[in-house]
Protein backbone atom coordinates (compact mmCIF):
# COMPACT_ATOMS: atom_id res chain seq x y z
CA UNK A 1 0.00 0.00 0.00
CA UNK A 2 2.63 2.46 0.84
CA UNK A 3 4.64 2.09 -2.41
CA UNK A 4 1.38 2.80 -3.89
CA UNK A 5 0.81 6.09 -2.03
CA UNK A 6 3.89 6.68 -3.11
CA UNK A 7 3.65 6.51 -6.97
CA UNK A 8 0.16 8.82 -6.02
CA UNK A 9 2.23 11.20 -4.25
CA UNK A 10 4.38 11.37 -7.32
CA UNK A 11 1.52 11.88 -9.43
CA UNK A 12 -0.06 14.67 -7.78
CA UNK A 13 3.38 16.29 -7.52
CA UNK A 14 4.27 15.90 -11.17
CA UNK A 15 1.36 15.26 -13.02
CA UNK A 16 -1.26 17.93 -11.46
CA UNK A 17 1.12 20.25 -9.91
CA UNK A 18 -0.25 20.36 -6.84
CA UNK A 19 1.68 21.67 -3.93
CA UNK A 20 3.19 19.90 -1.42
CA UNK A 21 1.13 20.90 1.41
CA UNK A 22 -2.16 19.62 -0.64
CA UNK A 23 -0.49 16.39 -1.51
CA UNK A 24 0.08 15.89 2.48
CA UNK A 25 -3.44 16.56 3.56
CA UNK A 26 -4.81 14.23 0.64
CA UNK A 27 -2.70 11.52 1.56
CA UNK A 28 -3.12 12.23 5.27
CA UNK A 29 -6.58 11.82 4.65
CA UNK A 30 -6.34 8.14 3.05
CA UNK A 31 -4.14 7.33 6.53
CA UNK A 32 -6.70 8.05 8.33
CA UNK A 33 -9.31 6.21 6.40
CA UNK A 34 -6.79 3.06 6.68
CA UNK A 35 -6.33 3.39 10.46
CA UNK A 36 -10.24 3.36 10.30
CA UNK A 37 -10.09 0.22 8.47
CA UNK A 38 -7.38 -1.05 10.22
CA UNK A 39 -9.61 -1.11 13.40
CA UNK A 40 -12.99 -1.40 12.28
CA UNK A 41 -12.51 -4.18 9.20
CA UNK A 42 -9.85 -6.00 10.03
CA UNK A 43 -7.48 -4.42 8.12
CA UNK A 44 -9.08 -4.26 5.06
CA UNK A 45 -7.12 -2.15 2.34
CA UNK A 46 -8.01 0.77 1.05
CA UNK A 47 -7.84 -0.31 -2.41
CA UNK A 48 -10.26 -3.12 -1.54
CA UNK A 49 -13.22 -1.48 0.24
CA UNK A 50 -16.93 -1.16 -0.43
CA UNK A 51 -19.06 2.07 -0.25
CA UNK A 52 -20.92 0.63 2.95
CA UNK A 53 -17.35 1.04 4.48
CA UNK A 54 -16.84 4.26 3.04
CA UNK A 55 -20.09 5.28 4.78
CA UNK A 56 -19.99 3.90 8.25
CA UNK A 57 -16.41 6.09 8.34
CA UNK A 58 -18.70 8.79 7.14
CA UNK A 59 -20.97 8.13 9.95
CA UNK A 60 -18.05 8.31 12.98
CA UNK A 61 -16.58 11.37 11.56
CA UNK A 62 -19.74 13.09 11.67
CA UNK A 63 -20.74 11.57 15.07
CA UNK A 64 -17.11 12.87 16.31
CA UNK A 65 -18.52 16.25 15.28
CA UNK A 66 -16.27 16.74 12.13
CA UNK A 67 -17.82 19.33 10.16
CA UNK A 68 -19.32 18.44 6.90
CA UNK A 69 -16.87 20.41 4.74
CA UNK A 70 -14.10 18.73 6.76
CA UNK A 71 -16.15 15.50 5.78
CA UNK A 72 -16.56 16.53 2.01
CA UNK A 73 -12.93 16.88 1.79
CA UNK A 74 -11.94 13.60 3.07
CA UNK A 75 -13.91 12.38 0.76
CA UNK A 76 -12.95 14.03 -2.19
CA UNK A 77 -9.35 13.08 -1.13
CA UNK A 78 -10.48 9.36 -1.20
CA UNK A 79 -12.13 10.27 -4.58
CA UNK A 80 -8.82 11.15 -6.20
CA UNK A 81 -7.11 7.69 -4.93
CA UNK A 82 -9.70 5.86 -6.72
CA UNK A 83 -9.15 7.76 -9.66
CA UNK A 84 -5.60 7.10 -9.35
CA UNK A 85 -5.84 3.56 -8.71
CA UNK A 86 -8.13 3.31 -11.68
CA UNK A 87 -5.70 4.94 -13.92
CA UNK A 88 -3.17 2.12 -13.16
CA UNK A 89 -5.71 -0.42 -13.33
CA UNK A 90 -5.06 -1.84 -9.70
CA UNK A 91 -9.21 -1.36 -9.23
CA UNK A 92 -11.72 -1.48 -11.47
CA UNK A 93 -14.70 0.08 -10.08
CA UNK A 94 -14.36 3.28 -8.43
CA UNK A 95 -16.22 2.83 -4.75
CA UNK A 96 -16.98 6.07 -4.59
CA UNK A 97 -18.96 6.48 -8.06
CA UNK A 98 -22.11 7.25 -6.79
CA UNK A 99 -21.74 9.20 -3.63
CA UNK A 100 -22.98 12.59 -3.00
CA UNK A 101 -21.43 15.10 -1.06
CA UNK A 102 -22.96 15.84 1.94
CA UNK A 103 -24.64 19.29 1.92
CA UNK A 104 -22.81 22.87 3.49
CA UNK A 105 -23.75 25.88 4.70
CA UNK A 106 -22.04 28.19 2.26
CA UNK A 107 -19.72 30.55 4.45
CA UNK A 108 -19.94 34.01 4.05
CA UNK A 109 -16.96 36.11 3.82
CA UNK A 110 -17.14 39.63 5.22
CA UNK A 111 -14.53 41.59 3.89
CA UNK A 112 -12.73 44.76 5.50
CA UNK A 113 -14.49 47.82 4.58
CA UNK A 114 -12.68 50.24 2.58
CA UNK A 115 -12.68 52.65 5.35
CA UNK A 116 -11.32 49.92 7.86
CA UNK A 117 -8.28 49.50 4.96
CA UNK A 118 -8.02 53.39 4.43
CA UNK A 119 -7.64 53.26 8.36
CA UNK A 120 -4.98 50.39 9.03
CA UNK A 121 -2.38 52.55 6.26
CA UNK A 122 -3.25 55.87 7.76
CA UNK A 123 -3.64 55.27 11.26
CA UNK A 124 -1.35 52.69 12.39
CA UNK A 125 2.51 53.98 12.96
CA UNK A 126 5.12 52.03 10.69
CA UNK A 127 9.09 52.38 11.94
CA UNK A 128 11.08 53.86 9.12
CA UNK A 129 13.18 50.89 9.20
CA UNK A 130 13.33 47.41 7.32
CA UNK A 131 10.63 46.04 9.83
CA UNK A 132 8.25 48.91 9.60
CA UNK A 133 8.29 49.29 5.81
CA UNK A 134 8.08 45.02 5.17
CA UNK A 135 5.26 45.23 7.55
CA UNK A 136 3.06 47.62 5.42
CA UNK A 137 4.58 46.57 2.10
CA UNK A 138 2.99 43.07 2.84
CA UNK A 139 -0.46 44.39 3.66
CA UNK A 140 0.03 46.54 0.52
CA UNK A 141 0.88 43.65 -1.54
CA UNK A 142 -2.37 41.56 -0.43
CA UNK A 143 -4.58 44.28 -0.71
CA UNK A 144 -3.32 45.85 -4.14
CA UNK A 145 -2.92 42.43 -5.72
CA UNK A 146 -5.26 39.85 -4.31
CA UNK A 147 -2.29 37.84 -4.09
CA UNK A 148 -2.61 34.61 -1.83
CA UNK A 149 -0.46 34.17 1.48
CA UNK A 150 1.55 31.09 -0.32
CA UNK A 151 1.79 33.15 -3.35
CA UNK A 152 2.79 36.82 -1.37
CA UNK A 153 5.75 33.72 0.74
CA UNK A 154 6.95 32.72 -2.70
CA UNK A 155 7.14 35.93 -4.37
CA UNK A 156 10.96 36.06 -5.87
CA UNK A 157 12.76 39.28 -6.47
CA UNK A 158 13.44 38.49 -10.17
CA UNK A 159 9.63 38.61 -10.64
CA UNK A 160 9.16 42.02 -9.67
CA UNK A 161 9.74 44.05 -12.58
CA UNK A 162 9.19 48.06 -11.46
CA UNK A 163 10.03 49.25 -14.88
CA UNK A 164 7.01 47.25 -16.12
CA UNK A 165 5.22 47.79 -13.01
CA UNK A 166 4.16 44.17 -12.50
CA UNK A 167 4.74 40.92 -10.70
CA UNK A 168 4.68 37.57 -11.96
CA UNK A 169 2.91 35.45 -9.19
CA UNK A 170 3.11 31.32 -9.53
CA UNK A 171 -0.50 30.49 -8.25
CA UNK A 172 -1.66 27.25 -7.53
CA UNK A 173 -1.21 23.77 -9.80
CA UNK A 174 2.41 26.05 -10.66
CA UNK A 175 -0.21 28.39 -13.02
CA UNK A 176 1.64 31.72 -13.71
CA UNK A 177 -0.49 35.30 -13.98
CA UNK A 178 0.75 38.66 -14.10
CA UNK A 179 -0.60 41.39 -11.96
CA UNK A 180 0.00 45.39 -12.14
CA UNK A 181 1.22 47.43 -9.33
CA UNK A 182 0.46 50.52 -8.20
CA UNK A 183 2.53 53.79 -8.17
CA UNK A 184 1.81 53.88 -4.35
CA UNK A 185 3.06 49.99 -3.87
CA UNK A 186 6.01 50.27 -6.51
CA UNK A 187 7.66 53.02 -4.28
CA UNK A 188 7.22 50.75 -1.49
CA UNK A 189 8.90 48.02 -2.99
CA UNK A 190 11.36 50.37 -3.95
CA UNK A 191 11.65 51.95 -0.35
CA UNK A 192 12.29 48.34 1.08
CA UNK A 193 14.77 47.04 -1.26
CA UNK A 194 16.70 49.79 0.00
CA UNK A 195 16.27 48.68 3.41
CA UNK A 196 16.91 44.96 2.80
CA UNK A 197 19.87 45.36 1.21
CA UNK A 198 21.08 46.72 4.49
CA UNK A 199 20.24 43.51 6.01
CA UNK A 200 23.65 41.88 7.69
CA UNK A 201 23.13 38.48 6.60
CA UNK A 202 20.48 37.09 3.65
CA UNK A 203 20.36 33.61 3.45
CA UNK A 204 17.02 33.47 0.67
CA UNK A 205 18.08 35.79 -1.79
CA UNK A 206 15.72 34.97 -4.14
CA UNK A 207 12.83 35.51 -1.98
CA UNK A 208 11.45 39.29 -2.01
CA UNK A 209 9.63 39.36 1.37
CA UNK A 210 12.43 38.12 4.05
CA UNK A 211 12.55 38.07 8.11
CA UNK A 212 15.31 40.64 9.72
CA UNK A 213 17.68 37.48 9.93
CA UNK A 214 17.52 37.23 6.49
CA UNK A 215 14.99 33.96 5.66
CA UNK A 216 11.87 33.29 3.92
CA UNK A 217 8.82 34.49 6.29
CA UNK A 218 6.34 31.67 7.27
CA UNK A 219 2.70 31.67 6.50
CA UNK A 220 2.49 31.82 10.46
CA UNK A 221 4.48 35.05 10.40
CA UNK A 222 2.35 36.83 7.53
CA UNK A 223 -0.79 35.19 9.38
CA UNK A 224 -0.09 36.93 12.66
CA UNK A 225 1.11 40.47 11.17
CA UNK A 226 -1.98 40.64 9.22
CA UNK A 227 -4.25 39.72 12.54
CA UNK A 228 -2.42 42.49 15.02
CA UNK A 229 -2.53 44.86 12.17
CA UNK A 230 -5.93 44.93 11.35
CA UNK A 231 -7.12 43.83 15.21
CA UNK A 232 -6.32 47.87 15.87
CA UNK A 233 -9.17 49.00 12.91
CA UNK A 234 -11.40 46.17 12.83
CA UNK A 235 -14.08 44.55 14.87
CA UNK A 236 -14.59 41.43 12.39
CA UNK A 237 -14.02 38.12 14.23
CA UNK A 238 -11.48 36.86 10.74
CA UNK A 239 -8.70 38.87 10.29
CA UNK A 240 -6.33 37.11 8.03
CA UNK A 241 -4.27 37.32 4.59
CA UNK A 242 -7.46 35.64 2.92
CA UNK A 243 -9.92 38.24 4.38
CA UNK A 244 -7.49 41.15 2.34
CA UNK A 245 -7.68 39.05 -0.93
CA UNK A 246 -11.90 38.80 -0.49
CA UNK A 247 -11.37 42.23 0.30
CA UNK A 248 -9.71 43.06 -3.13
CA UNK A 249 -11.56 41.65 -5.10
CA UNK A 250 -14.73 42.94 -3.57
CA UNK A 251 -13.43 46.29 -3.48
CA UNK A 252 -12.84 46.43 -7.07
CA UNK A 253 -16.67 44.77 -8.08
CA UNK A 254 -17.91 47.46 -6.13
CA UNK A 255 -15.84 50.25 -7.56
CA UNK A 256 -16.92 48.99 -11.26
CA UNK A 257 -14.74 45.95 -12.44
CA UNK A 258 -16.34 43.12 -14.42
CA UNK A 259 -16.24 39.57 -12.76
CA UNK A 260 -13.80 38.79 -15.62
CA UNK A 261 -11.01 40.78 -15.10
CA UNK A 262 -10.93 40.01 -11.19
CA UNK A 263 -11.12 36.45 -11.90
CA UNK A 264 -7.96 37.21 -14.15
CA UNK A 265 -6.54 39.04 -10.92
CA UNK A 266 -7.60 36.50 -8.57
CA UNK A 267 -6.14 33.78 -10.85
CA UNK A 268 -9.38 31.52 -10.69
CA UNK A 269 -9.28 28.73 -13.47
CA UNK A 270 -13.01 29.67 -13.74
CA UNK A 271 -15.77 32.13 -12.88
CA UNK A 272 -17.59 30.25 -10.26
CA UNK A 273 -14.86 30.34 -7.76
CA UNK A 274 -14.51 34.36 -8.14
CA UNK A 275 -18.56 34.44 -7.76
CA UNK A 276 -18.31 33.96 -4.13
CA UNK A 277 -17.13 37.26 -4.11
CA UNK A 278 -19.73 39.12 -5.35
CA UNK A 279 -22.57 38.71 -2.79
CA UNK A 280 -20.74 41.20 -0.82
CA UNK A 281 -21.36 43.90 -3.29
CA UNK A 282 -24.87 43.36 -4.01
CA UNK A 283 -25.38 46.03 -1.39
CA UNK A 284 -23.62 48.79 -3.52
CA UNK A 285 -25.81 47.44 -6.46
CA UNK A 286 -28.60 47.65 -4.42
CA UNK A 287 -28.06 51.10 -3.75
CA UNK A 288 -27.17 51.92 -7.41
CA UNK A 289 -30.64 50.13 -8.54
CA UNK A 290 -32.51 51.67 -6.09
CA UNK A 291 -31.39 55.13 -6.67
CA UNK A 292 -31.36 55.09 -10.12
CA UNK A 293 -34.42 52.85 -11.03
CA UNK A 294 -37.14 55.38 -12.32
CA UNK A 295 -40.20 53.45 -9.62
CA UNK A 296 -38.41 53.99 -7.28
CA UNK A 297 -38.95 57.75 -7.51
Amino acid sequence: MISTIQAYQEYLVKEKNYSLLTVQAYVSDILSFQGYLNTNHEATEVENVIYPQIRSWIVVLIENNISNTSVNRKISSLKSYYKFLLRIKLISVNPLLKHKSLKTAKKIQIPFSEKELQDVFEFNTYSNDFEGIRNQLIIELFYTTGIRRAEMINLSSENVDLYQKTIKVVGKRNKERIIPLLDCTVKLIESYKVQRNHLEVIKNNEMLILSKNGNKVSESFVYRLINEYFSSVSQKTKKSPHVLRHSFATHLLNNGADLNSVKELLGHASLSSTQIYTHSSLAALKKVYQEAHPRNK
